[in-house]
């Protein structure tokens, strides 16, 4: 704020991801995946908000991931589902409450994306998850942000970039 002196964008991308069977987590990784999936997108978006209003403008981009919508076996993501499940269903919220002031939210819901949490020798079988035979590249969600920030009649949107995973196998 001291900066620009206002906020256009705010995107929420912190996350972590445990790979656990659900009796199997933790005290401590639920813990861990709340605070970073939940609490820290609650915080900085209540604070990005209240700026956005001051301007009567601005849009939330939120990070979830396709598995909220399309569970794949071998693959437990209980806690992933019901951390970015809730961001999905707090953008569709926060696009409602907002609409009429300006300040847009959406969501982009991606599949396995490249990246350094994949080790490259996991490629080929994270690959095979897809529909369309790979995995995503990062340039795909940004991608994805950049065309939510530059649509100003979309909110309320969760934008599958997941390689037709949501779609089915």
């Amino acid at each position: 704020m001291a900066k620009f002196g206002r906020i256009d964008t705010l995107v929420n991308n912190a996350g972590i991801f445990i790979a656990k069977p659900f009796t199997s987590y933790t005290e401590e990784d639920y813990a861990a995946i709340t605070g970073i999936n939940l609490t820290g997108f609650f915080h900085i978006t209540q604070l990005a908000i209240a700026e956005m209003e001051k301007n009567r403008s601005g849009h939330v981009v939120s990070i979830t991931t396709s598995l909220v919508d399309h569970a794949i076996n071998g693959v437990p993501s209980v806690l992933a589902s019901l951390t970015k499940g809730g961001l999905n269903a707090a953008t569709k919220s926060l696009a409602i409450e907002y609409a009429k002031t300006g300040i847009r939210a959406n969501a982009v819901s991606p599949g396995i994306i490249k990246s350094p949490m994949h080790p490259p020798e996991t490629h080929a079988g994270l690959s095979a998850l897809h529909p369309v035979g790979h995995m995503g590249e990062m340039s795909d969600i940004v991608d994805a942000v950049l065309y939510l920030d530059s649509a100003p009649f979309v909110t309320g949107e969760i934008l599958h970039v997941d390689g037709g995973q949501s779609a089915g196998h």
